[in-house]
């Protein structure tokens, strides 16, 4: 097909260019290899080249508002393999490039060859196939090449989390994430061939091209909402995620959770689109979903005492105001109401760029941390602020981002989803407007619940006293591992004060992803304020730079004490009798056991002059280990039987051939 204009081709040229550069990144590493540093940073400098261009292009693309088809003959029998750059595949690709450019520059100091000979090769060619595959995901135009790109990117994920294999943990968590990408490839290749049949072509079909209300529809949604939702991590398909997050090493944790899971996200919007208007109960369960992912992931989050994990699990969070924003948005389409669409589309759209951003940065912040103090347990850290000052700052930037407190960009997203829901309330006379509004008081909870957990962790690892002696005088990471952390963190900080800049670009995007979004000739600028929103932000940001000057000169100007605090009379005061992670959620968590079931491990206290003891508390994964498991023991133990026929001798195996021959004839011929 021919391209539109000569500016617009120059975008694609730019995105190939980028998919190319960043899936030969590892060549450099493979050339290089016995010369320490050497190919790291070559493919460093090629993933950096690979954001650069790979951004320019999607803005280029985003700015133009068009679409460019382009049409690769290959052998398969799927039709022509297409390439599909929209608005809505140029902003994920954003993300993409971004994380990916920025983690490739965090691995040379966080993931040195020259102390890790046995996994940098295969991490680093894993990680640069890993960010083209998710590239090709959201530009492919043919369901056979969607599903190919997808296989490439679940493995090449695998490849990388499980860098570190000689440990067992790791190669379980491995496993996990395999079954459940596999798992959820299945249901997709079930939802493309459902789609198939309807249209007739492998080609992806054209935006509100099949009706929503036959059947037919209602099998593709569920099964793809199955496949995406797993990959997504939607509550309750998302076992694999807390234990592959926490596990793999910190830069591919931070695109797996800043852009994987947003492969999900992608493919549930891309394949709503296809469809027209559809009917009630499909806004109701992505609504339903994102509300339990949202509230009960951050209820997980709050018990956790590993950093990793914990961020893990406000991962599955945001997945879920990112899913509610969806909901919102076909409960609108469903009912007729233009404002809610475009604002909850919006504020999910504009959601996924914002949480590919203050994620990786919280997961680059944590690396530094437990680079430095070896752990990943919080109740083992403290005081890291005094240690690791930049690395503490980019933290708490994340942290004020990722709770939806201004001036930062959270606070815009969830802004966008408040305000869909507050318009779905007031525009409808109806019973139905009692659904949008059960978004408002269930983003309130989850924004409420995420402070107390970023307060918990924030107090407990970065400020107080440490509660282990750490080795060396401390130092901050360099600037390989800096760079990254203060380019998100400014990213974070320019979406919260500038966010007007995003409304053109969010307009297409959501344009794209909801083809009826055209006829209303509604305009993003004129349901949210986001003039006033930047002003505020921007008033906010100076009281508080003022302040802390104040108060830091102010500090500065005290005489120095030399008597010790009030000690409550107790003199031997130790940084172990500081507060924990669990003690500081203790009372949270116990509000909410019947979801979380935790179980404490009190110490035994006997005689009048006891021995040393300990307390220790546990927070199960409650769907893996009481749902899935025990499902899964069963099975195996219902099919055990059929071992037997698996005897190893070979002229058994040629007569099942023949059996399994007979029946399809016989069957065949009927």
């Amino acid at each position: 097909m021919p391209l539109p204009t000569e500016g617009n081709s120059l975008s694609a040229i730019l995105i190939i260019i980028a998919m190319v550069l960043a899936g030969l990144s590892g060549v450099p590493e493979l050339l290089l290899h016995k010369r320490h540093g050497a190919g790291q940073r070559g493919a460093a400098l090629a993933l950096g080249l690979a954001a650069l261009c790979g951004g320019a292009g999607a803005i280029r693309l985003l700015v133009a508002g068009q679409t460019i088809i382009w049409q690769l003959n290959w052998t398969l029998p799927f039709g022509p393999a297409e390439l599909r750059f929209d608005p809505l595949a140029a902003l994920f690709l954003i993300p993409i490039f971004l994380i990916g450019g920025s983690g490739g520059a965090y691995a040379v100091d966080y993931w040195p060859a020259g102390r890790h000979r046995s996994s940098d090769l295969r991490l680093h060619l894993a990680y640069g196939i890993l960010v083209a595959a998710m590239a090709l995901v959201v530009l492919a135009g043919n369901s056979a090449l969607l599903l190919l790109a997808w296989e490439l990117m679940a493995l090449a994920a695998f490849f990388a989390m499980t860098a570190s294999d000689r440990e067992p943990e790791v190669r379980q968590a491995g496993l996990t994430y395999l079954i459940a990408a596999h798992l959820g490839a299945l249901m997709l290749f079930v939802s493309f061939a459902l789609l198939a049949t309807a249209t007739g072509s492998w080609e992806l079909p054209a935006a509100g091209s099949l009706p929503a209300t036959t059947p037919l529809a209602t099998a593709i949604f569920i099964t793809g909402l199955i496949g995406f939702g797993a990959k997504a991590g939607l509550m309750p398909l998302h076992f694999w995620l807390p234990s592959a997050h926490a596990n793999a090493p910190s830069h591919v944790s931070a695109i797996m959770s800043g852009v994987i899971l947003k492969m999900g996200i992608y493919g549930i919007i891309r394949l709503l689109s296809f469809f027209q208007p559809p009917p009630l109960w499909w806004g109701l369960l992505v609504l339903t979903i994102g509300i339990i992912s949202g509230v009960v992931g951050v209820m997980f989050a709050l018990g956790q005492h590993d950093i990793k994990r914990l961020l893990a699990y406000h991962s599955i969070e945001n997945i879920g105001i990112i899913a509610m924003g969806i909901g919102l948005s076909l409960v609108g389409r469903a009912i007729g109401s233009p404002p809610l669409q475009l604002l909850g589309l919006a504020g999910a759209l504009l959601h996924v760029i914002n949480h590919a951003t203050f994620k990786p940065l919280l997961f680059f912040a944590a690396g530094a941390a437990i680079h430095e103090t070896e752990t990943r347990n919080i109740d083992r850290m403290g005081g890291l602020a005094k240690r690791l000052p930049w690395t503490s700052a980019c933290f708490l930037v994340g942290a004020v981002a990722i709770c939806g407190l201004p001036p930062l960009n959270g606070f815009i997203s969830e802004l966008f989803i408040y305000l869909g829901a507050f318009n779905g309330l007031i525009g409808i006379s109806t019973w139905v407007a009692a659904i949008p509004a059960l978004a408002a008081p269930a983003l309130a909870l989850i924004g409420t619940l995420a402070v107390a957990c970023f307060v918990k962790v924030y107090g407990i690892a970065f400020l107080g006293h440490s509660r282990e002696a750490l080795d060396g005088d401390g130092h901050d990471v360099g600037w390989w591992m800096r760079a990254p952390m203060l380019l998100l963190a400014v990213v974070c900080a320019g979406i919260g004060l500038l966010p007007f800049t995003l409304v053109p670009m969010l307009e297409r995007a959501a344009g794209a992803g909801d083809p009826t979004l055209h006829a209303t000739q509604l305009q993003l600028g004129s349901l949210a304020p986001v003039y006033w929103v930047a002003i505020g932000n921007g008033i906010l940001l100076c009281l508080v730079m003022v302040i802390g000057a104040v108060f830091m000169r102010r500090l500065k100007q005290l005489p120095t004490g030399t008597a010790p605090t009030w000690d409550c009379g107790y003199l031997a005061g130790t940084p172990r009798m500081q507060y924990t992670a669990s003690s500081f959620a203790e009372l949270l968590v116990k509000l909410n056991q019947l979801f979380l079931q935790p179980s404490w491990h009190l110490p035994q206290i006997k005689g009048i002059f006891p021995a040393a003891s300990r307390f220790a508390s546990h927070l199960p994964e409650v769907v893996l280990e009481f749902c899935y498991l025990p499902l899964l023991r069963r099975g195996q133990a219902l099919v055990a039987p059929l071992r037997k026929l698996q005897g190893g001798q070979l002229h058994l195996y040629v007569l099942y051939l023949l059996i399994t021959l007979i029946v399809l004839l016989v069957w065949s011929s009927q």
